[in-house]
């Protein structure tokens, strides 16, 4: 900030008006009060460069002693102003979405309103005076930095690492402390800078007007007032204090436009400047109404070796439901795909599986158990402490999984300390070894480093090392190679299988690359509209899938002995909307090989007889490829 010319100007202005309001009380007090009755009202002269008031006080002394009145009475009410302003701008992340909103809403109607018409309003409310004009302005100012904060708090919230810190079992006032407000900081450092400035002027004007401070106590407003009296016999009596103010204010404004200025090039230029290079080493037929959830999930569920059990499961937001009736049951240490659209539900079903769906969606189901434990009605508290040690979420986007103003051994420590009881040394010395563990080099240095000083692939790894601070049962990847590089897609995909053998560790991969699915998993589950509509062994995938959306996702997929001077194949039409799906099968109005019977009667998932289950009316004909190359809409 120092290094532009207006913001060296400002900061050095800025620094003159503190200094000034320190030293001017101590050197000059005295002669500011000093009453000469031999020269009242006089002009001004080399004596009195700015004159003198009714009582012969000389006015240019009392300019400057008034500075710290002013310049203390303007912070005070700045802090009041931010204090409140921060209080209800985060109370909608504390108190939840339903009571949230009722504070949003008050926030939004005070806003509506002027800052000068309730900084007048509070004034009579509170009355004339300095104790008055504090408050009065505080809470003026304190509407639009509300505003502010919760903007900057919700966009914050809504990211990756925040719902990781959740999933940690962090608490809502910790996350707010520890991962929101440091985000916002910066933001909210530079508005207050500048409200100082907007409340030093607001403050002069309540003096000015005889809201403010009252005699015998005097600040810039009231010297403003009473050289207003006199002005056609002595002006400067009224410009002294009005430049003061206008100084001053300047000053604080300037400063916070200089931070403003500084601080969004610095943070992308650390970005760019630290990036970091991955140098981790490559690794060698039912009756029309039965229900749509899977019916064999009982029999399942009975293994002693169920991890994870799902039945019936319904994710909705409002009306619409996007996942509606998935079951399925993962085994201790298999490896489970989900593939499908956008849009088909895979990433709502590992978030309620997680815990993770807030107002206003709901999340029903006949059975959701992890590990024997009933997730829907466990208490909170051993709910938090059971996901928080027993289950690994790693999302699609590594940079926003992590607070970016947190160091990455922190961010991991904070996992054993809430979980484990952990002190901070010992926790973080954890983390340094689960960063060895998935094969980061120097870890203890890497530790000390922020989010933006690693790769992409470095990123997930120690995504995944933050997963296995506890002692993970299930890991949860929501297409975790995406947007990384082949070679580094290896890496963390290897990464995933080591952890899996070594440990006995499920997974559940989320993700659009069936070649992924097919490298990783034991078995797949194809989702459409919301529901499972095929399960089948990863061996079957290529040649024995028998739902026509498996094999049409198939054969939309190139390979090298696809005829490049041909039309990619695609499914035509659209995916159905979730928040109006077709009474029937909803895939049958894209299916080659859908009838009336289709149109009208949503098949169940059942059994197929080989090891899979599938949700078809036509399963039983097989035909290898339904769709041709086509120029139609997109895949």
């Amino acid at each position: 900030m120092l290094r532009t010319p207006v913001g060296a100007a400002a900061a050095v202005l800025l620094g003159g008006v503190m200094l000034l309001a320190v030293l001017a009380p101590l050197l000059w007090g005295g002669r500011a009060d000093e009453v000469d009755t031999a020269h009242i009202l006089a002009p001004a002269s080399a004596e009195h460069w700015a004159g003198t008031d009714n009582l012969g006080r000389d006015i240019f002394f009392r300019v400057l002693v008034a500075t710290r009145t002013s310049v203390q009475l303007a912070l005070l009410a700045t802090a009041l102003g931010v204090a409140v302003g921060l209080l209800l701008g985060t109370l909608p992340l504390l108190l939840g979405p339903r009571l949230g909103r009722l504070v949003t809403a008050a926030v939004n109607i005070a806003v509506a309103f002027p800052g000068l018409l309730l900084a007048l309003s509070f004034a009579v409310i509170f009355g004339a005076g300095a104790s008055g004009a504090v408050p009065a302005i505080g809470l003026a100012i304190a509407p639009a930095f509300a505003r502010l904060t919760q903007t900057l708090a919700a966009t914050v919230a809504g990211r990756d690492f925040v719902a990781a810190a959740r999933i940690a079992g962090v608490g809502r006032v910790r996350v707010l402390l520890r991962h929101v407000l440091p985000n916002i900081a910066e933001p909210l450092l530079v508005n207050a800078t500048m409200a100082a400035g907007g409340s030093l002027l607001a403050f002069a004007g309540l003096s000015f007007l005889g809201l403010g401070v009252q005699a015998p106590d005097f600040d810039w407003g009231r010297l403003l007032g009473e050289g207003l009296n006199g002005i056609y016999l002595n002006p400067a009596a009224a410009l002294v204090p009005g430049v003061a103010v206008v100084l001053a204010g300047l000053a604080f404004n300037l400063v916070g436009e200089a931070a403003a200025k500084a601080v969004g090039p610095r943070t992308a230029t650390a970005t760019v400047r630290n990036r970091a290079t991955d140098s981790a080493p490559p690794t060698p037929t039912p009756p029309a109404a039965a229900p749509v959830w899977l019916q064999q999930t009982g029999q399942q569920a009975a293994q002693a070796d169920a991890l994870l059990v799902v039945e019936d499961l319904k994710v909705s937001f409002g009306t619409v439901t996007p996942v509606r009736g998935v079951g399925f049951t993962l085994r201790r240490g298999e490896a489970v795909g989900i593939v499908g659209e956008s849009g088909s539900g895979k990433s709502l079903t590992a978030l309620a599986v997680a815990q993770l769906i807030e107002q206003p969606g709901r999340v029903e189901a006949r059975r959701l158990e992890f590990g024997g434990d009933d997730l829907l009605r466990t208490p909170p508290r051993a709910r938090r402490r059971l996901l928080g040690t027993s289950l690994a979420m790693v999302f699609q986007d590594p940079m926003t999984s992590f607070n970016p103003v947190q160091r990455v051994g922190r961010q991991l420590a904070e996992v054993a300390e809430q979980h484990l009881g952990h002190r901070r040394g010992p926790a973080l010395a954890r983390a340094v070894d689960r960063l060895r563990a998935v094969r980061i080099p120097g870890a203890a240095r890497r530790a000390r480093q922020f989010p933006h000083e690693f790769s992409g692939g470095m990123r997930q790894r120690a995504m995944i090392g933050m997963g296995l601070m506890g002692e993970p049962e299930l890991i949860i990847a929501d297409e975790p190679t995406t947007a990384l590089d082949v070679t580094v897609q290896r890496q963390v995909l290897a990464l995933l299988a080591d952890v899996r053998a070594a440990d006995d560790v499920a997974v559940l991969l989320i993700s659009h690359d069936l070649g992924v699915v097919e490298q990783v998993c034991d078995r797949v589950l194809v989702m459409y509209a919301g529901r499972i509509v095929e399960d089948l062994p990863v061996e079957r995938l290529r040649d024995g899938a028998r739902h026509p959306y498996t094999r049409a996702l198939l054969g939309a997929v190139p390979d090298l002995s696809t005829d490049r001077d041909q039309p990619l194949v695609v499914i035509p039409g659209r995916p159905a909307d979730p928040a109006a799906p077709p009474p029937g099968c909803a895939f049958a109005p894209r299916c080659p090989l859908a009838d009336d019977h289709c149109a009208r009667v949503d098949p169940a998932l059942i059994e197929d007889g080989s090891g899979g289950r599938v949700a078809c009316w036509h399963a039983d004909r097989p035909e290898p490829a339904l769709y041709a190359a086509t120029e139609g809409e997109g895949r």
